[in-house]
């Protein structure tokens, strides 16, 4: 199978439960909820989304023929050196991509395997930290694994219908934008009478990282 990349580079994870760990971030082009044109916004299914997902032309990005292929790159953009190596396969929905020959690519370079998902594509085995992301109105297909990460708020859709499913971690996460501090006010007054969820903040933007 070939993968479509919009870009790859080595940060910091800014979210969740992994947030502040070294980590090669692969972004692949596409989404299900939402073409990345932003004509198509007001009509998607998720019409909040900061990211570029477009095309194949971001740093590091490109088509890969085959999964051997990416997974080198992978470990070319960590660098020397295989402690700790972390991976987050992130979009758009890089579950329309990831499939197991690629999971396999990747440990086999060392690397523990990240996924962030709206939930809308049943994920491939061996995933080591599963992170969803529901989205209102969108189907839910991935209903375990390590954190659930709810951006907040979202008409019509409510944290406490999550409450039961099999995650390790719920996060509240402020909905960025020009209400980014009325929401985060928000998220902080759901997480003081919800004990259940705890407070995501993007700590990449905060710091000025990609």
């Amino acid at each position: 199978m070939a993968y479509s990349v919009k870009e790859m580079f080595k940060t910091l994870q800014g979210e969740g439960g992994q947030s502040g760990r070294a980590a090669v971030f692969c972004r692949f082009s596409g989404c299900n909820l939402w073409s990345g044109r932003e004509q198509d916004r007001a009509e998607a299914v998720c019409t909040f989304c900061d990211t570029d997902f477009v095309g194949v032309d971001g740093e590091g990005g490109g088509k890969f023929a085959d999964a051997q292929s990416l997974a080198r790159r992978l470990s070319e953009t960590w660098g020397e050196g295989r402690e700790g190596r972390f991976v987050v396969f992130t979009g758009g929905e890089p579950l329309l991509q990831l499939d197991a020959a690629l999971i396999d690519a990747a440990r086999a370079q060392g690397f523990f395997i990240a996924v962030e998902s709206n939930g809308a594509v049943p994920p491939p085995p061996g995933i080591d930290w599963l992170c969803v992301s529901p989205k209102a109105g969108a189907p839910l297909q991935a209903t375990a694994g390590a954190e659930l990460k709810l951006v907040f708020p979202q008409p019509g859709l409510q944290p406490e219908v999550f409450e039961q499913l099999a995650f390790d971690h719920f996060w509240i996460q402020p909905m960025d934008g020009p209400r980014r501090v009325e929401n985060t006010a928000a998220a902080v007054a759901f997480c003081l009478t919800h004990p259940l969820w705890r407070l995501s903040l993007q700590t990449h933007k905060m710091i000025g990282i990609s």
